[in-house]
């Protein structure tokens, strides 16, 4: 048995890059830059990138595309799946290992994310004529009588703790009645 497990988190290095096969599967990829602390020979540390490749399919994939960009800090889990191709410009063999994403996060705080606007934004249809009366469950709604709020619970100021009253001593123990105990257990 094996298992086919990835966790990474760090920047994206680019726009992702949203596009469809042949079969209208929308396919979402982006590179995220997994950085590396490398001691540098003056003995000062360097963050080195990693570049992963990160694949989402499926619906995800157009949600996704509105709201990660350039710099979006994110975690992804998923699986490794490794590729061979032929590149059809110079004619080599090429492969690469990439994680296909089950679930991205996002780390960015929402203040760094752009606003997201989908694409292909439709109007919201305009009605021609108001409805004629609310629903039924709005006309029940409407009937419920109003209750006031409870008022605020009052909490009173705990009364000073009397002070501490020197200890008795403690009274002489007895001492234990011959025959009191046996020796056998009970059970």
């Amino acid at each position: 048995m094996s298992i086919n497990v990835a966790s990474i988190s760090g920047n994206l290095g680019a726009n992702p890059e949203l596009r469809q096969t042949s079969t209208g599967t929308q396919v979402l990829s982006m590179r995220v830059a997994v950085n590396d602390r490398v001691r540098q020979q003056d003995g000062t540390w360097a963050d080195r990138p990693n570049w992963i490749g990160v694949v989402v399919f499926g619906n995800r994939a157009g949600a996704l595309s509105g709201m990660l960009h350039k710099g979006s800090k994110v975690s992804v889990s998923g699986r490794l799946r490794y590729s061979e191709w032929q590149d059809s410009e110079t004619g080599k063999k090429r492969s690469k290992v990439e994680v296909v994403a089950d679930d991205i996060e996002f780390l960015s705080p929402r203040s760094d994310a752009p606003a997201y606007a989908p694409q292909h934004q439709q109007p919201a249809p305009a009605y021609q004529q108001a409805p004629q009366e609310a629903p039924q469950y709005q006309q029940a709604y409407a009937r419920q009588p109003q209750v006031a709020p409870a008022p605020a619970p009052q909490y009173q100021q705990p009364a000073a703790a009397p002070a501490p009253q020197p200890a008795a001593a403690p009274a002489p123990q007895a001492a234990p009645q011959p025959g009191l105990y046996d020796d056998e257990i009970p059970f």
